[in-house]
């Protein structure tokens, strides 16, 4: 059974919190998106497809790559790649800070349960030869227990210091999960790139092999005409050039060919099993996506990384809210409410009720420009996180730029690379069988040879440019993470 006093009491310090609330005022600046600091649109070069009427999403990349091996690869970095394991780590870390800070808008409930046994001399009392409870002549024995529930400073949050500091402690949280999908999308180019390379590098050697190979059978063949007296020492000695310069190729690309794959292990946190590796550079079907190249500079703000600098530039906006609250008064109330009785069996009786309730009010008089330092230091960091914004968003805007640029001409290079392959092909073709019928030098042929290696070379680079390009757009357009205002953790 509850007294009236103590209920009314109750009802007023109710009244007072909820009027307390109502009235509180946020101090923090109305936060606003700062204008792109770049182009409506993106550049067009070259001979880009068309502008797209509508602006499509870059998918996930389960459907941007379209290659099984590779899927089974980046899958496997995913799951094993430690820089990501430390960005989901961060992550955990962030939300825990926000779910502390956000603690502090409610009120702490503690409860204490606590007994008191002591003996008294009753000389120490004035009396004598009183005893109680048992005790033996001349002692007073005391038996104290106390049951209460309060709670202890809580600070009513009317001006925002409160509401924004855990509001800057949400944003910062959702700054670390876009730094942790900016990881990933990061993570996913990496892989397909170092994949693509290994199989470029494993293309060349397969070249420098089959022109050692060619090679050896031409130096065999001009040395039997030399023999014969059909050719010169000098066509000789031209044809092992070609040999040689095979036999480094090859030497070279099997080291760099191990070197990709230990890279691609490296990225991927784990080794990499052999038939998920590519054996060349035909790439196609290996990135699927076609991009429209009317894409606007809106599809930036959805990158992660832009994303993580505007939600730092909120946390640091409300920041300054919390730095202008510490300028007013703080007010925190503790109180309890609970039961004392010297018997164990009253305790739970009206008349045992206690109560308490203190209000504290602090304000600021002099902190020798503490305050004003705090606040000047807030603005200055939202200032810092508008400039880092805005860099993002140029940054983000230069790289879509320079990958549309060189998607703008790839397909003009490949293709002519593509030509210029036959032709020199047909023409070694020609030129060697000009020289087996005597018609000919050796100097033309092997000329002719020369600038097919080159071209098949040069072909498998720009099968590789064609490649990362794509892979390259993935990333540069935040891997097509749909833009989405994030919920509360």
């Amino acid at each position: 059974m509850i007294c009236p006093r103590s209920r009314l009491f109750a009802m007023s310090a109710l009244t007072l919190v909820s009027v307390a609330v109502s009235g509180c005022v946020d101090l923090a600046p109305t936060y606003r998106r700062p204008t792109a600091p770049v182009p409506a649109a993106f550049p067009v070069v070259g001979v880009a497809p068309e502008p797209s009427t509508k602006v499509e999403p870059v998918g996930p990349w389960r459907e941007y790559f379209g290659d099984a091996r590779l899927k089974a690869v980046i899958i496997q970095a995913l799951e094993t790649n430690r820089d990501l394991r430390i960005a989901v780590a961060n992550v955990a870390a962030s939300r825990a800070q926000y779910v502390v800070e956000r603690s502090n808008l409610f009120p702490k409930l503690g409860a204490t349960v606590s007994a008191t046994y002591g003996q008294t001399p009753t000389s120490a009392l004035g009396g004598g030869g009183f005893s109680s409870g048992g005790g033996g002549s001349g002692v007073y024995n005391e038996r104290l227990y106390n049951a209460k529930a309060g709670v202890s400073a809580w600070e009513l949050d009317l001006f925002g210091k409160v509401r924004n500091s855990t509001k800057a402690a949400l944003d910062s949280y959702f700054a670390t999960r876009a730094a942790r999908d900016a990881a990933q999308i990061t993570l996913v180019g990496e892989v397909a790139a170092d994949w693509l390379t290994l199989g470029s590098d494993r293309a060349l050697l397969a070249i420098a092999e089959d022109t050692r190979k060619s090679g050896e059978a031409t130096v065999s063949l001009t040395t039997a005409r030399f023999n014969g007296g059909v050719a010169s020492q000098l066509d000789v000695s031209q044809a092992q050039t070609v040999v040689d310069q095979a036999r480094y190729d090859v030497a070279r690309l099997t080291t760099q060919v191990a070197r990709d794959r230990n890279a691609l292990e490296l990225v991927v946190g784990a080794p990499v099993r052999d038939d998920l590796l590519p054996a060349d550079i035909d790439s196609d079907g290996v990135v699927l996506a076609q991009l429209p190249s009317g894409l606007t500079s809106k599809v930036l703000l959805t990158r992660p990384d832009v994303v993580q600098a505007e939600d730092r530039l909120r946390a640091a906006n409300a920041n300054i809210g919390v730095a202008r609250a510490a300028f007013f008064p703080d007010i925190s109330l503790t109180g309890s409410g609970g039961v004392t009785s010297l018997a164990l069996s009253t305790l739970f009786r009206a008349s045992s009720e206690t109560w308490s309730f203190a209000p504290t009010i602090t304000q600021p008089i002099f902190d020798f420009g503490q305050n004003r330092g705090n606040l000047a230091y807030a603005k200055a960091q939202r200032d810092v996180s508008l400039a880092t914004y805005e860099k993002s968003v140029q940054t983000a805007f230069r790289e879509v730029s320079d990958a549309l640029a060189q998607r703008g001409t790839i397909e003009t290079q490949l293709d002519a690379q593509r030509d210029l392959t036959e032709s020199a092909a047909k023409s070694y073709q020609l030129s060697d069988a000009r020289y087996q019928r005597g018609a000919d030098t050796y100097l033309n042929a092997l000329i002719a040879q020369r600038t097919l290696y080159a071209a098949r070379q040069t072909l498998v680079a720009a099968k590789l440019a064609r490649a990362t390009n794509l892979v390259t757009l993935y990333t540069a357009l935040g891997g097509g993470l749909e833009a989405a205002a994030p919920s509360a953790p």
